[in-house]
């Protein structure tokens, strides 16, 4: 692919802090990027080439999250520079595995992990590229879906919306002819709040889902961990775990978890009592 025509739209990728696996979803998409190639040019994707085409960019994919003061000042630069620009994967639009350090001291972890740690510049928290500039599109995924990720690319080269679904994992799963894994072997699944784009891949292997693609719109989280814990009998701190994963940086999950943390509400206590006392004379 000639990254230096002019008169192809130029494609930038950029990473901020990130394990670079939707980077690589990005290359491994291969052949269905060749069918683009008419259209559009790699002109900074360090990912893929050393070489780099100056700026503007009609489309600019960024991975990863703002973590350093660093990243803060590129992240409008990249914006400036960008016609529109795409956050793609869990670290780029809710903060990544990388924002539990939002729920403690930074400075423990710092400690904990390196042998100087006074040479350390970061920042208190990891949080999503929109915390800080206009983001025209966030495609979610931890990985992201390869075919979900060029649908996105296309529709922005041709100027038309994103095709991508909002339904939850349970719709997969139905489509895929899966036995529900919480109703068949009473196992907790993140399935209904969680965006489809995986395919169902844990719940094809009658596990539940880990929320890898994060919440699905409009998700009653609170609901379905209340329901972890008196219908599953689960332990309020594995809500707050479950919750608090790939997703953790997420205000939405943020408020939702924090419900399970502690002791339960004298109203929550009662509820739970009832359950049981249900399940006894069942």
């Amino acid at each position: 692919m000639d990254i230096t025509n002019p008169e192809k739209l130029k494609l930038a990728v950029w990473k901020f802090a990130s394990c670079d696996g939707c980077q690589l979803s990005l290359l491994d998409c291969e052949d269905e990027l060749l069918s683009l190639s008419e259209l559009l040019s790699f002109a900074n994707f360090a990912e893929a080439s050393s070489r780099v085409v100056a700026g503007p960019y009609d489309l600019s994919l960024v991975e990863g999250s703002i973590t350093t003061a660093h990243d803060a000042v590129r992240i409008r630069e990249v914006r400036s520079q960008s016609k529109f620009l795409v956050t793609i994967g869990a670290c780029a639009t809710a903060g990544g595995i990388q924002a539990l350090r939002n729920y403690t001291e930074v400075t423990d972890y710092v400690n904990y992990v390196y042998a100087r740690p006074e040479y350390i510049r970061t920042l208190a928290t990891s949080t999503p590229i929109s915390r800080h500039v206009k983001v025209d599109f966030e495609l979610q995924g931890c990985p992201i879906n390869k075919s979900q990720l060029v649908e996105v690319i296309s529709a922005f080269l041709l100027g038309r919306r994103p095709n991508v679904a909002p339904y939850s994992e349970c719709i997969d799963c139905k489509l895929k002819g899966n036995v529900c894994v919480m109703v068949a072997h009473g196992t907790p699944c993140l399935g209904p709040i969680t965006h489809a784009g995986c395919g169902a891949l844990c719940p094809s292997y009658n596990r539940g889902c880990y929320g890898c693609y994060g919440p699905k719109e409009t998700p009653n989280s609170g609901s379905l961990g209340r329901w972890f814990v008196k219908e599953m009998h689960q332990e309020r701190s594995f809500v707050v775990r479950s919750l608090r994963s790939f997703y953790a940086g997420t205000e939405l999950m943020e408020a939702a978890s924090a419900e399970f943390e502690g002791e339960p509400s004298k109203e929550n206590q009662e509820e739970a009592g009832e359950a049981a006392h249900g399940h006894a004379h069942t």
